[in-house]
């Protein structure tokens, strides 16, 4: 296999790929925020989708990518001996340009004297299409006449149905030719939600560059590739078959094709001719010529190819960091883009993500809200309101989000599980979101509970609930609302009291660790009764800011809630149960509707004293000394999984994150364990840190994780997700050169293109190969920005007030910069710069720094601001700006540069 590699080309994260078809396994993904999701390879071939149910292109998976015939293919023949695929042929030279959201294939043919160019991209105007422009140059220096032909096979049916039907439902399909296409519009859908008539249209259209029509068409696949011939070898071509001109009976109820021919093309030298293509998925009929006249012209195109780049461009510049290493910074707009992509693609709709039916889970509801938070907090107001409205009243939560913001489902699979961290994200994301606004009115919102059939965290069902009661209600049957700030004391009051035999908050169906899924009974996670008892110190603080801002001084809950308050002995796992008991049988099915006044002062106490004990409790019981880390579970047979067992170590990182990111580690503990990290799970080639050592068993008293092979996924891989954990929780600590460590070392295996063989961006993880596996949609890819953004150059909020606190160690960036062509220039200082929004204002914040000296034994010497009525208060290391001075600022363009010395 030739080198694989690619190389920045601008300041906007564009780039190029030489020969990128021989390379197995990559994907790039193409999509508008209405959620009319692609995905493309360098052969053409991935789907085209706007959900579950309505797939134009048939549902792929990665192995799918380099084994399938199927994808966007376009043939050119000129005889019967000169027949060029540009969907796959081994003698081009093949090089991809690629944007933020937009792929280009260039592929050259020698021997057929011609270039083909084919851009692919979605409008970001939100039309439900995919832009395909091919454009032919001759290249040689004799004319070339050539018969183009579009191949695109119309899936146009529910991913359900590859193996499901799947001959069944092409019975449906009934196919009609539009002057400039094919449309497929099945009588009916057939998937899980029962047999009912079909509303979706599924299209290929297409025009030469002035505007004339196809020739004739190949409406199914059966009338294109022949008895005996495949897509790969169609007979149309081959033969050079004429093309339909009418749709006859025996089209109907057949496997559809996009197969539009072309009049036959003369190309003097250096000429050139564009095939536009439209391939798109319309809910009504009427929407396709509508669709059609906004994309009827090359000029239309081009300007909406130009809207589109700059409205990708201008989302992933609201956060715009510059390092000093051009590679670094454009990279990050990959990363940064990736929340988004999330957000639109949810957890299923790539190839890698080969599970699920759409949506996304709890978790990845509230992380990837954190980078959209930083750069938009205003804007996700409503739906963070929303989102806690799938909460349970037993603490646990909906598991299923829908498009829709707070619309809900437990599971589709109707499997009763909870996950035990569940409660601890949405408190985390809101803190973030007063923090950046100073909104404390949104912990008074009020929201109602979700409602289902599960009880008592999964561990009761409700036989008699009917699906139409998605609410909880009072005795009265009314649907109660509750304040977002009983909303949170909700699940974490509960949990303090789930706890198993050793005292710590129950494993119950996993924790962050999904594939730590089979210790219900028994199992514990000391790690995320850290992250809870963090949650629970910083909800105690929030309340005294809040009765102090809003000069209150008691808050409403529902009565039944006080069963949580009660006095117990905590040291009593026993004791917590049965509190925990008395709640869920009165709280079971509905509740009485009455309302009790909590004092705040009592309440916070409450809190602090539960916070308390949990960092006592785990220091007194989890700290294992030699070699120096914290355990962080226990096994369904009770069983500490971490320390040393028969001369060989268990550590996993889960278990030293949160007890150092909640503030429970001492300094000192906090050294040694990044001492027996480094030992233990960084690895020496790849120098990442792998999620945990290697057990040496298929542990099915913990988790499916340990049947995966040792480095793969959830079983000690270089799992993207806990090391930017890892890198925020040191960096929180002021253990800034630790931080960047861990960070950079993502970065640095990412652009390992000899190992990693990916794009640009943050994978889910790295395997032992060091791989990157399953591109673009992980919840690392808001934690990167989040800790980089706020740790690393420090640019936080308290209660809306902005706060400049830079954390750069002495090499930060530094030893990236041999990525950047030319010499590495040794430098005195360092210069950083981000600018980004805050307050209705964009600020730019320049940092310079000696670059010998580390955090913290710089200080600021001296601090600039543009806008000269801004005040602001200073310390050694931040200042302070006050909200309010910001409001009052005249300008909305403000620059601070700070000197560190």
């Amino acid at each position: 296999m030739e080198k694989f590699g690619w190389r920045f080309i601008d300041d906007n994260g564009t780039f190029v790929c030489e020969n990128p078809q021989k390379l197995s396994r990559l994907y790039f993904p193409l999509a508008n925020e209405a959620e009319f999701m692609s995905c493309i390879t360098p052969n053409l071939k991935g789907d085209i989708k706007t959900g579950q149910n309505s797939f134009l292109l048939a549902p792929v998976t990665t192995e799918d990518l380099h084994n399938s015939r199927a994808g966007r293919n376009f043939w050119i023949y000129i005889d019967k001996d000169k027949i060029w695929s540009l969907a796959k042929n081994d003698n081009d030279k093949v090089t991809l340009e690629a944007g933020l959201l937009w792929h280009k294939i260039s592929r050259i043919n020698k021997k057929y004297g011609l270039k083909a160019e084919i851009l692919n991209f979605v409008p970001a105007s939100g039309e439900h299409v995919e832009i395909m422009q091919v454009e032919i140059t001759n290249i040689s220096k004799k004319s070339v006449s050539f018969t183009p032909t579009c191949a695109i096979p119309i899936y146009g049916r529910s991913a359900d149905n590859l193996r499901d039907h799947r001959h069944v439902t092409s019975l449906l399909n009934r196919v009609f030719l539009h002057k400039y296409g094919v449309i497929n519009k099945p009588t009916m859908s057939f998937d899980e939600r029962g047999h009912r008539l079909n509303h979706f249209s599924y299209y290929v259209l297409g025009f030469v560059n002035n505007g004339q029509p196809p020739l004739g068409f190949f409406p199914t696949q059966e009338s294109f590739i022949g008895e005996g011939g495949d897509l790969e070898q169609p007979a149309a071509i081959i033969h050079n078959l004429a093309p339909k001109t009418k749709i006859t009976a025996i089209d109907q109820g057949k496997e559809c094709l996009g197969g539009l021919q072309f009049k036959r093309q003369r190309l003097k030298p250096g000429q050139s001719i564009t095939f536009n293509l439209i391939l798109g998925i319309a809910e009504e009929p009427k929407e396709i010529n509508k669709v059609f006249k906004k994309f009827s012209d090359l000029k239309k195109i081009n300007n909406s190819l130009s809207q589109t780049k700059k409205y990708w461009r201008d989302l992933v510049n609201k956060i715009a960091f510059s390092t000093g290493d051009k590679n670094f910074d454009n990279w990050l707009k990959w990363v940064s883009i990736q929340p988004v992509l999330r957000k639109i693609y949810g957890c299923s709709f790539l190839p890698d993500f080969d599970y699920g039916r759409g949506g996304k889970g709890w978790r990845d509801l509230w992380q990837d809200s954190l980078a959209l938070i930083l750069s938009e907090p205003s804007a996700l107001k409503e739906t963070l309101i929303a989102n806690f409205s799938g909460v349970r009243i037993d603490g646990s939560n909906a598991t299923i989000i829908t498009k829709k913001p707070g619309y809900f489902i437990a599971d589709r699979n109707k499997i009763a599980r909870a996950w035990m961290d569940h409660g601890a994200w949405p408190y985390f994301t809101l803190e973030l979101y007063i923090h950046q606004t100073g909104d404390l009115d949104i912990l008074f919102e009020k929201t109602s509970y979700f409602r289902d059939a599960h009880l008592r965290r999964a561990q009761a069902f409700d036989h008699h609930w009917k699906e139409e009661c998605k609410h909880l209600t009072t005795k009265s049957s009314k649907v109660y609302y509750g304040t977002i700030l009983e909303h949170i004391l909700v699940q974490h009051l509960v949990q303090f009291h789930n706890v198993g035999p050793h005292n710590n908050i129950r494993l119950e169906g996993a924790d962050w660790n999904d594939g730590l899924d089979m210790a219900r009974h028994r199992g514990e996670s000391v790690a995320f009764s850290a992250f809870y008892g963090r949650n629970l110190k910083n909800i105690a603080l929030l309340l005294e800011e809040t009765a102090k801002a809003k000069k209150i001084s008691s808050i409403k809950v529902f009565k039944e809630l006080l069963l949580l308050l009660a006095p117990l002995n905590y040291e009593s796992p026993t004791e917590k149960q049965r509190h925990l008991n008395k709640y869920f049988a009165a709280t079971e099915k509905c509740i009485s509707g009455k309302t009790v006044n909590l004092d705040i002062k009592k309440l916070i106490a409450h809190l602090n004293q539960k916070a308390d004990w949990i960092f006592r409790h785990i220091q007194k019981q989890e700290w294992i000394k030699n070699p120096g880390f914290f355990n962080g579970y226990y096994d369904d047979h009770s069983r500490r999984l971490e320390g040393k067992f028969k001369n060989k170590v268990r550590m996993t990182l889960t278990g030293q994150v949160f007890p150092i990111m909640s503030g429970l580690a001492s300094e000192e503990q906090i050294k040694k364990v990044f001492l027996s990290a480094k030992k233990f799970l960084q690895d020496k080639k790849f120098g990442g840190f792998r999620l945990n050592t290697d057990f040496g068993e298929v542990k099915s008293d913990l988790g499916r994780a340990f049947g995966f092979a040792y480095g793969e996924k959830e079983n000690g891989s270089f799992f993207s997700h806990m090391n930017t954990m890892f890198a925020y929780a040191l960096y929180e600590r002021g253990f800034a050169k630790e931080g960047f460590e861990v960070l950079n070392s993502l970065y640095r295996m990412a652009l390992d293109l000899k190992n990693s063989k990916i794009y640009p961006g943050l994978p889910e993880y790295f395997n032992s190969t060091g791989r990157g596996m399953y591109a673009y949609l992980t919840g690392s890819a808001s934690w990167y920005i989040l800790t980089l953004f706020t740790q690393g150059f420090g640019i936080k909020a308290r209660f809306g007030d902005l706060i400049l606190h830079p954390r750069f160690s002495r090499d930060a960036f530094l030893a990236n910069r041999e990525s950047v062509p030319g010499p590495i220039r040794k430098v005195s200082e360092s210069k950083f710069k981000v600018s980004f929004n805050f307050a209705g204002k964009r600020f730019t914040v320049s940092y310079i720094k000696p670059q010998k000296l580390d955090y913290p034994d710089y200080q600021i010497k001296k601090v600039s601001i543009s806008s000269p009525n801004i005040k602001f208060y200073l310390s050694p290391h931040k200042i302070i700006i006050p909200r309010s001075f910001i409001l009052r600022s005249p300008k909305n363009l403000i620059n601070i540069q700070i000197i560190l010395k």
